[in-house]
This record gives structure tokens, sequence and C-alpha cells, in this order.
């Protein structure tokens, strides 16, 4: 006797569109995966870096810096919400009415007890293939910042940052990142 095979539904963007307004979900590999509200020291940590950011980023006058959430179409399949993102004034056309239609130049996601995996595993892999040049993983609990750098459509670790320390992307240059006044509460 075979086993049966249970086939998963696969969701797409038209699915995705269809969910509450008033919920967050993500669309990985074609499943609707909702999202809870992160809790208040997340929200500390990502206002402080997105602040950093956008500062730099508007006195430079170099694109543009989003948080979610905001959706990033990558495909059919395939639709985050990063925690923030940064798009250079040189690819400003991928901003759409409704979503940002491809991979953004940099996108920070910071980890929470029920995001760790997809944030380290699947979507790391997802923006690798998809074309993110930088991808930052922000973990609060541990105070830490890992910066990676894409490669040959694989990331590679450039540097991690303590808390302590300064961080600089390689992506911006000039810009420094302290880390002590991002994670203080």
């Amino acid at each position: 006797m075979g086993a049966l095979a249970i086939e998963k539904k696969k969701f797409t963007y038209q699915d995705y569109l269809k969910t509450p307004e008033d919920k967050r979900y993500e669309l990985i590999e074609g499943e609707l995966i909702m999202t809870p509200s992160p809790v208040p020291y997340h929200q500390w940590v990502s206002k402080n870096i997105e602040y950093a950011i956008e500062r730099f980023v508007r006195e430079k006058g170099l694109g543009k810096v989003f948080h979610a959430p905001c959706d990033v179409y990558l495909d059919a399949e395939n639709v985050l919400q990063p925690d923030i993102l940064f798009i250079s004034k040189e690819r400003l056309d991928i901003i759409g009415e409704k979503n940002i239609q491809g991979a953004p130049d940099l996108v920070i996601e910071i980890l929470s007890e029920n995001s760790a995996y997809m944030d380290m595993v699947k979507k790391k892999k997802l923006y690798a293939k998809f074309g993110v040049k930088e991808y930052w993983i922000v973990d609060p609990g541990e105070r830490t910042v890992e910066i990676y750098f894409l490669k040959e459509r694989a990331f590679i670790l450039e540097r991690s940052y303590s808390k302590d320390s300064i961080l600089k992307s390689p992506s911006f240059v000039d810009l420094e990142v302290r880390l002590p006044e991002i994670f203080e509460f």
C-alpha cells in the first residue's frame, strides 16, 4: 500500500491580496504565513536603525528607506515585508503604487521569537536568489548585527558586530551606526 500524498495548496500574489488588512502576512514559496505584531523592544530597535539610515540617506540623496509593513513583490509566490529596506536612487523605478516590485538594495530583518528561522534561513535564501545586495540580521536579544553581502547569488558574511561596536556598511561609504545607541532602551 502506497503512502497517501497530501498536496499543499500553493498560494499566489492574487491569494495574498485577499488576506485581511488587520493581520500581517507574507508569502514565502507559495505558503501564506501570518506574522504576529513585534514586541515593543523589536520596534524600538527597528525605529533606531531606520532613523540612523534615513538621516544618512536623505543627507546624501541616496534613495528611499521604507519599513514594515511594506510589500516587496519578488514573484507570484514570494511577497515579503522586511522590517527595513533601502532602494537606491538609480532603482527608484521598482517602487510601484501598491508595492516594491523587485529586490531592494538593502534589507534589514530584526529577529523575534517567531521569525528567527524564517529570517535566518528561508528569507535569507530568497533575498539572495532575487538579488538583494546587502542583508542585515539584527538580533535584539543578543544585541548583535550580522551583515551579509551578495556574491554570486549567495550571501557571504561580511562582518558581525556586537552591542558596543560602530557598524559600517559595505554599501554606504561613511555610514556609521553606533550600536550602543541602537540597542539602548
